[in-house]
């Protein structure tokens, strides 16, 4: 599938310039109609839970292939911060590495750990980023862990994480990369140890779904946050009686499921699947890149650059009031961290740039 036929996928794009992935990516049809059916299904009262659990266990292989890995290695979440929580109880001991200006479901959960006596670095932003270089100097051989972003939720700041997963490797450091905001819009860079991306953003489903992939030397390090009946190595076989068992695959993490959300997760899964990730990654940075460009020579000032992104923010004076001017043109993008974000996924084209252009106007009006 081309860009050109996923843009046909979603109503929204008929009606406005939807320029605000980084915060929810609008409904496709795709996704919407397996929403409508499972609801059609619950209504009629003769439904199957298991085959909407079925539908779930079908995303572990989509999301492995998404990241280089397999399904075995891939558990089934409701939130980054369960998986970030999930990995930060597995520490016992070192220095956990993190940028301040990371979203707190990447911050909180790693900040928590003060309390069991471990020590964490929150390293400082300049210029509203913590930048690329900042991270690879505080790393050192006390580090147990890196909690990174690829692409920073405030303003769509890019680290080069080529250079933090060497530096971490040199130092033995694990590295938990947060991709909820570059999965699916971005190539994975190979190399973490840990990678959890919620649906609802740049893998265009539903908000409920989360995917950790984790890699195969750290699976036996893991334990689940809440053990349950979907943490024993059969799930389906008896939900009474012990022991606690856990499996050797990623399901050893595993929470119980919101039923409703995962066959739309499903499907959101498969329309980022049947896309070529090389041309997705091509088309969202050169519509950023244009974006940027002409924003800059009009005399906006944008966030600085590590690596290119396809999240831009302008620093202006009013992002609020920019935002509402832009929404009454039917531009929709967000006020994040005092600027105005704007993202370009694969269904965005030109005419989107233009029209963010034409209703941006100039900084003196």
């Amino acid at each position: 599938m081309s860009p050109e036929e996923l843009r046909g996928l979603f109503p929204a794009l008929e009606r406005v310039t939807y320029l605000n992935t980084a915060t929810s990516a609008p409904g496709g049809r795709p996704v919407l109609e397996a929403m409508r059916r499972v609801l059609d299904e619950w209504a009629s009262g003769e439904f199957s839970w298991q085959a909407w659990e079925g539908e779930a266990e079908a995303t572990r292989e989509l999301f492995g292939g998404l990241v280089g890995g397999r399904a075995g290695e891939v558990a089934l979440l409701t939130s980054v911060a369960e998986a970030a929580a999930t990995v930060a109880a597995s520490l016992e001991q070192g220095k956990v590495l993190v940028g301040s200006r990371e979203f707190q479901s990447n911050l909180l959960p790693w900040l928590a750990l003060e309390r069991r006596g471990l020590e964490v670095l929150q390293v400082p932003a300049t210029d509203g980023v913590v930048r690329t270089d900042a991270l690879v100097e505080a790393i050192d051989d006390r580090t147990t862990l890196v909690a990174v972003s690829e692409v920073q939720s405030s303003n769509g700041f890019r680290v080069r994480l080529d250079d933090i997963v060497e530096a971490s490797r040199r130092s033995g450091a694990r590295v938990f990369l947060d991709a909820i905001q570059s999965l699916g819009a971005l190539r994975h860079v190979p190399g973490a140890d840990f990678v959890a991306a919620h649906a609802y953003k740049w893998l265009l489903g539903p908000r409920g779904a989360t995917w950790l992939w984790i890699s195969r030397d750290r699976l036996e390090e893991l334990g689940p946050l809440a053990p349950s009946w979907k943490t024993v190595p059969e799930p389906y076989a008896d939900y009474y009686g012990g022991p606690v068992e856990l499996p050797r695959d990623a399901r050893r993490v595993d929470l119980p499921l919101a039923w409703h959300v995962w066959p739309a997760a499903l499907a959101g899964l498969r329309l980022v699947a049947g896309l070529d990730p090389v041309e997705v990654e091509e088309h969202c940075l050169e519509l950023a890149r244009e974006f940027r460009e002409e924003a800059a020579r009009r005399g906006f000032r944008l966030v600085p650059e590590d690596a290119p992104s396809q999240i831009q923010a302008l620093e202006v004076p009013d992002p609020k009031g920019l935002s509402g001017r832009l929404k009454e043109k039917r531009v929709i993008g967000a006020v994040r961290g005092g600027s105005f974000r704007l993202g370009f996924h694969a269904y965005n084209d030109r005419t989107d740039v233009a029209a963010a252009l034409d209703a941006l106007g100039r900084p003196d009006g």
